[in-house]
């Protein structure tokens, strides 16, 4: 449901908002963004790429579904990954910071998480873990979320989208 609508393909009007502003902050201060995506698999990206102009701020993403690929693509830290698996705060602070390096962007945006049906490494169904790496640092969060898988992966572009926005810069100042 994109075109003008207003609404992102199976997201909605709230998310293409959200990336709107993304957008427009970062062209304000001429930045860029990356996305690492495991438990969204792609819809971020597509939340992103949704709004008419997003070649001039969105870099590229990485799906990073499978746990070596964090590792191998993303730089994740495979000691981390072995000892607590792929659904982790600092896995998705890795995540973002590898993104943000590998396409030279100003900021990276990670999830990863657990959509269910069933719980993983102990984790249980609504575990989620963001990240947004950027100039000043990265900020990691870890919202619960509820409901059936598609309800978990949506709520976490949402969140993602929402992080993103409150971590990019409020003033004139450039975001490099």
């Amino acid at each position: 449901m994109s075109g003008g609508s207003g609404a992102v393909a199976d997201g909605g009007a709230a998310d293409y908002g959200l990336a709107e502003r993304a957008h427009a902050a970062l062209r304000a201060r001429g930045g860029t963004v990356a996305v690492a995506e495991s438990l969204t698999g792609g819809l971020l990206a597509a939340a992103l790429v949704d709004v008419p102009g997003a070649s001039a701020t969105f870099r590229g993403s990485v799906t990073a579904y499978a746990t070596e690929v964090k590792a191998s693509v993303l730089g994740v830290d495979e000691g981390l990954l072995d000892v607590h698996g792929p659904v982790h705060p600092v896995v998705a602070r890795q995540m973002a910071e590898g993104v943000r390096k590998l396409l030279g962007a100003t900021y990276g945006v990670a999830t990863t998480g657990v959509a269910g049906p069933e719980p993983q490494d102990g984790r249980p169904v609504g575990t989620v873990h963001l990240a947004v790496a950027g100039p000043g640092g990265t900020l990691v969060s870890s919202p619960r979320l509820s409901g059936e898988r598609a309800t978990i992966r949506h709520g976490a572009v949402t969140a993602a989208l929402e992080l993103l926005v409150g971590r990019l810069p409020s003033s004139g100042t450039p975001a490099r």
